[in-house]
């Protein structure tokens, strides 16, 4: 699906109304600065090959282009360069980190950005280059290099969102509650995995990236890229750093299920040796003879009652101070 479609002359859109793929063609033979970005969101593979047709991207596999990719990577397709972007948008509600993808392949004449996905939306990328003529006047590269500002800077409020949750499983981990978090903080460890796999790997890319001669030598869009990729290494360390503490967390909470286990058996095991003095005595009286100890006495049932008491009261208060109960 064409989200917008759009031509660019000196920093200033050409027509208000977005362009057809049948009109793009004469903006892409122009020689005096014009270029073309389209944007697409979840086209299949016909609607792919019909945009790469039109842009003359013949090297482009299209199939490849709407196929799932794990990490982001930067290839060349023909005369243009595809940069490969993982997105990202956390879900509170699920606990999950939900990634997308979304795909920029670029001459100096044309932008094609695709996206899969919900999160990085571009629309508001391209208001905001829009309302400055200036900034968008460097052409293609201005306009890439602020695709991947906005998809590295909604990586903060992915983590913002994660790191209340970690935050929130640590706090059950060292609070009052007999309950371990333990499957939450291994499902939020398998989270953060593969979010820093995502961002991890960005480095590369936008290194190799920011060394392309010609198009991307711009000094203000180096100046981009440059903060983007600072942005990155924050990113990457909050990412790390958040997957030590929920290392730490499941390690603390593995020790804490282990003590808490074998408080659980000393005092099962307190209560089964005072339950044995009651239950031996009894078991020995309840045997059919004839000749037993006091068997005859008027007091001797009350008194063997007295022994069985005194004695499980007496392992009771040594339990108790040796901490077992």
């Amino acid at each position: 699906m064409i989200v917008d479609c759009a031509a660019y002359r000196d920093g200033r859109r050409v027509t208000d109304r977005p362009l057809t793929l049948a009109e793009v063609r004469p903006y892409l033979s122009m020689d005096d600065g014009t270029f073309v970005w389209l944007g697409l969101r979840m086209p299949d593979a016909a609607q792919m090959r019909q945009a790469a047709e039109t842009f003359r991207l013949d090297d482009l596999d299209c199939d490849a282009a709407v196929a799932p990719h794990d990490r982001p990577v930067l290839t060349r397709a023909g005369d243009a360069t595809w940069l490969l972007l993982r997105t990202s948008e956390y879900n509170d509600k699920l606990e999950q980190v939900m990634l997308g993808e979304l795909s920029v392949i670029f001459t100096e004449r044309f932008v094609i950005s695709v996206r899969y996905g919900q999160a990085s939306p571009l629309d508001g990328v391209r208001r905001e280059l829009e309302g400055e003529p200036d900034e968008l006047g460097h052409g293609t590269a201005a306009v890439v290099a602020a695709i991947v500002r906005r998809v590295v800077d909604d990586y903060r409020p992915t983590l913002d969102g994660f790191e209340r949750d970690v935050l929130e499983a640590e706090h059950e981990v060292f609070g009052d509650s007999r309950r371990r978090p333990v499957e939450r903080l291994y499902q939020l460890k398998r989270q953060v995995l593969d979010l820093l796999v995502v961002v991890d790997a960005l480095y590369d890319p936008l290194a190799r990236m920011s060394r392309t001669r010609g198009l991307m030598q711009s000094q203000h869009v180096q100046t981009e890229l440059q903060l983007a990729n600072d942005e990155l290494g924050r990113i990457v360390t909050r990412t790390r750093t958040l997957s030590d503490l929920i290392t730490t967390a499941i390690d603390a909470t593995l020790t804490q299920v282990s003590l808490q286990q074998n408080e659980d058996m000393r005092r099962i095991s307190a209560w089964v040796a005072i339950a044995a003095i009651p239950t031996m005595i009894a078991g020995i009286y309840g045997m059919n003879f004839k000749e037993f100890p006091e068997l005859e006495w008027d007091f001797g049932y009350p008194a063997i009652l007295l022994v069985m008491a005194g004695a499980c009261v007496l392992l009771y208060r040594a339990f108790r101070r040796s901490g077992w109960l």
